[in-house]
């Protein structure tokens, strides 16, 4: 005959064995919910970022690479013999750059323009491509700014280059204002 083994379990011993279930759980879980939660914002940064196009610029051998970050928030590289000479970044304002007299716009839409030459300097009225005004104006050193006045005198936008460069699409007249008071516009 045989006779059956029976394990009392004890409070202390079922307590023991529950608090062991739930750590071991815990040590499983937790991981594999941060690697499920890291995938999806993994993705999408890299979705958004992964929109690149390419587009020959104004002095016929360099290429702007442009690549989308986000909602209005672009990055352009300027590409000359496969090397990167300069970027800017467009996050919800335009961003320009004067590359050796090569004048950039990145506008916060991704849309970007290049010109050769028209570079001015200096404080003064100028007269601007559309007919309107500059009105540039030296704030200290390194800070310029540079209005935009219509034909009934009434500002229309103003840059303002404050230890770094300004620059607009307005209304497809395209402006770059460096922090140093070169600028240069154009309308595309």
């Amino acid at each position: 005959m045989s006779t059956l083994n029976l394990r009392r379990r004890t409070p202390v011993r079922t307590a023991v064995r529950a608090a062991a279930t739930a750590a071991l759980a815990a040590a499983l879980l937790v991981p594999a919910a941060n690697a499920v939660a890291a995938v999806p914002a993994k993705a999408s940064s890299t979705a958004a970022a992964s929109e690149v196009r390419t587009q020959k610029l104004a002095d016929g051998v360099s290429t702007a690479r442009i690549t989308k970050l986000g909602d209005h928030h672009y990055t352009l590289e300027i590409l000359y013999r496969g090397h990167v000479t300069a970027k800017i970044e467009a996050d919800r304002r335009d961003a320009g750059v004067n590359a050796n007299g090569m004048f950039v716009v990145l506008d916060f839409d991704g849309k970007a323009v290049s010109w050769l030459g028209g570079a001015q300097r200096g404080e003064g009225t100028f007269p601007l491509p559309d007919g309107s005004t500059a009105k540039v104006t030296k704030v200290s050193q390194g800070h310029w700014t540079l209005q935009i006045v219509n034909h009934w005198g009434d500002v229309t936008a103003t840059l303002d280059a404050d230890h770094r460069n300004a620059a607009v699409n307005a209304n497809a007249m395209y402006i770059v204002l460096e922090q140093g008071g070169t600028w240069s516009a154009w309308i595309g």
